[in-house]
């Protein structure tokens, strides 16, 4: 079991080792019934905790007038689309002078015997164009944190005016390098969650909640 540190339980919501809610209470699509060991966090919850982020967000940059959204697909694109859709709502009903600019991205790693591991980001054609900009990159889930900070020390290299990270959930893995966001939705045990962007091979990303997968599941689905 992993200790959640006093600096994560100040910004999020921490999801307990054993907690899930029975599926028999939930409605779950015919295709994934049978492979769900439980729900872990209810989609309402989801977009609460998403909203309040939204929330957070916009104050941490109150004199920006444009902010730059990096979108980390695939699993980023359901939590950055309730995201975002939270964060205009927001500015418009507070009459904000703000605009936000969605682009999409992916993170790849390489790693071999004589490297720690290099991360290249694929999308942008030229990363200069974020020089002096505010941004904030939108993930679905952290897991060792590794690929992240990578990502983040390539594009502080450009000169961002701000770079911030915003992660639906952060797993608690033994396996961790210490990285936790600046904005954060949950913490959740080790383990293979699914839903809400989050796939498993491509599967149960159009899942509403967030679950984990059952070991049928993990057999059913595998590659």
């Amino acid at each position: 079991m992993v200790t959640v540190s006093d600096e994560i339980r100040k910004k999020c919501l921490v999801i307990p080792d054993g907690s899930g809610y029975d599926t028999s209470l939930f409605t779950i699509p015919v295709k994934y019934a049978n492979f769900l060991k439980s729900i872990l966090i209810p989609n309402g919850l989801v977009k609460d905790r998403t909203h309040k982020l939204a929330v957070d967000i916009l104050s941490s940059v109150p004199n920006t007038k444009s902010l730059v959204v990096l979108c980390v697909l695939k699993g980023g694109y359901k939590f950055c689309s309730e995201l975002v859709d939270a964060m205009e709502r927001y500015i418009c009903s507070c009459e904000i002078n703000m605009s936000i600019k969605v682009e999409f991205i992916r993170l790849k790693s390489y790693h071999n015997v004589s490297s720690t591991g290099e991360v290249e980001v694929i999308g942008l054609s030229n990363l200069s164009h974020l020089t002096g900009k505010d941004i904030l990159i939108v993930e679905d889930i952290i897991d060792t944190g590794k690929t992240m900070t990578k990502a983040l020390e390539l594009l502080k290299q450009y000169s961002p005016n701000s770079v911030q990270c915003a992660s639906l959930l952060l797993k608690r893995t033994d396996k961790s390098c210490g990285y936790v966001p600046e904005f954060l939705g949950f913490t959740v045990p080790e383990g293979f969650v699914v839903g809400f962007g989050i796939d498993y091979n491509e599967f149960f990303r159009d899942f509403p909640h967030i679950g984990v997968i059952n070991e049928e599941g993990i057999k059913q689905f595998a590659v």
